[in-house]
């Protein structure tokens, strides 16, 4: 039970245990902070790291202990208290307060709401038969894993990161696999043309099929998954399924708090939100970025460390402004993408190596400004990338 001794000696609360919600509890320890910190994940797990579920973990590679961010020991050396299994049901700006599922009132003298994303539902007839997996956690993967036998008919439904990912470690597994992407092509939204087709390629190469321009009108079965149905009729036999078509922001405290929101949880660039005393960091939070003109919301590793490394700064009072150059990164097969930046709005690409060459550089410009940089397999050029962009933050506002 946290006690209360008012606000200057009320504790600081962190919502969530992933990335960001573990590293800001860390920086705050290595920033001198010596008060309270309590932080609430509504797993039983310690913080872990999510990228691996789709790839590593979801194979069978690793197990759950080297998710783990830290150890157990780590917390209790540091007098990070975890809640685990616990949530926080509503926060009390007004009141400095949090609830929590077993209805608790906690006081907080600083709060940070680091709760990232859930998996988009699909919402269809057939979407809650046996044998339809998300991933998001460890139960979703230990689940997800159980069926992954080689001749297993895997049916993945969106083309995008996750995705492609899963399809990768199946065909590594010996599965049948088909991806369905409702666009013209793979990672439309994300990639342009030559990097999508590239990646495209890599995969029929490796036997998946994929299924462009299509829509799922149901799922199929009594109580298992027996079948995908298209918008054209045609009927796919499935005997797992993944759905895979993006993720929407955990924002739901935020909202019913009172708390500015739009595409996640809105903070300024030392990651406080409309609210006194309340910040937001990693997937769930939208920043306002120099860079590109405009606020964003980045799910990435390097996003949620970055940004709770900062938040935690402000959350001692200290100065900090937080633009960062997005990165990014996809492992499929023996193949890693790396990309540096956000292409949305350009109007050019200049494009240097191919498939069979075994890299692929694609530059991303509007006009002459570069806007982002894709790299299949080349380093250097990607971590030139992300120096080029952070020079164009230190130079004159866009927009």
């Amino acid at each position: 039970m946290i006690q209360k001794s008012g606000m200057g000696g009320a504790p600081f609360i962190i919502i969530g245990a992933g990335q960001a919600a573990a590293q800001a509890a860390a920086s705050l320890r290595s920033e001198g902070f010596g008060g309270e910190i309590h932080l609430f994940g509504d797993e039983p797990h310690l913080p872990y790291q999510r990228p691996p579920l789709s790839k590593t973990f979801l194979a069978g590679e690793i197990g759950t202990e080297k998710l783990e961010l830290r150890p157990r020991a780590f917390y209790d050396d540091q007098k990070i208290a975890l809640h685990l299994s616990t949530r926080i049901t509503a926060i009390d700006p007004a009141d400095h307060t949090v609830e929590s599922s077993e209805g608790e009132r906690l006081p907080y003298s600083r709060l940070l709401i680091a709760t990232g994303t859930r998996p988009r539902p699909l919402d269809m007839p057939g979407d809650g038969l046996a044998g339809v997996h998300f991933i998001r956690a460890i139960s979703d993967v230990e689940h997800f894993r159980a069926a992954f036998k080689p001749g297993a008919r895997l049916v993945v439904i969106g083309g995008g990161y996750i995705g492609l990912e899963v399809a990768a470690k199946a065909r590594a597994k010996g599965l049948d696999v088909t991806v369905l992407e409702s666009q013209s092509r793979i990672l439309a939204r994300a990639l342009a043309p030559q990097t999508a087709a590239y990646l495209a390629e890599l995969h029929h190469e490796n036997g998946v099929r994929i299924l462009t321009d299509v829509t799922v009108a149901a799922l199929e079965g009594s109580e298992h998954i027996e079948a995908v149905r298209l918008g054209d009729g045609t009927r796919l036999p499935a005997d797992i399924l993944l759905i895979a078509i993006g993720a929407v922001p955990n924002a739901e405290l935020a909202v019913a708090a009172g708390l500015a929101t739009g595409n996640g949880i809105i903070v300024d660039t030392e990651t406080r939100t409309s609210a006194p005393d309340i910040f937001a960091a990693g997937d769930v939070a939208c920043f306002p970025s120099r860079l590109f003109g405009r606020n964003l919301r980045v799910e990435s590793v390097p996003n949620a460390i970055d940004m709770a490394k900062a938040a935690a700064t402000a959350m001692l009072g200290m100065p900090v402004s937080y633009d960062p150059v997005p990165w990014f990164w996809s492992d499929q097969y023996a193949t890693k993408l790396q990309i540096a930046g956000l292409s949305q709005g350009y109007d050019r690409v200049e494009c240097e190596g191919s498939y069979p060459e075994g890299r692929l550089v694609v530059r991303y410009f509007a006009g002459d400004r570069l806007l982002a940089v894709d790299t299949i397999n080349d380093a250097r050029n990607h971590m030139l990338a992300r120096r080029a962009l952070a020079e164009q933050i230190k130079g004159p506002a866009s927009g």
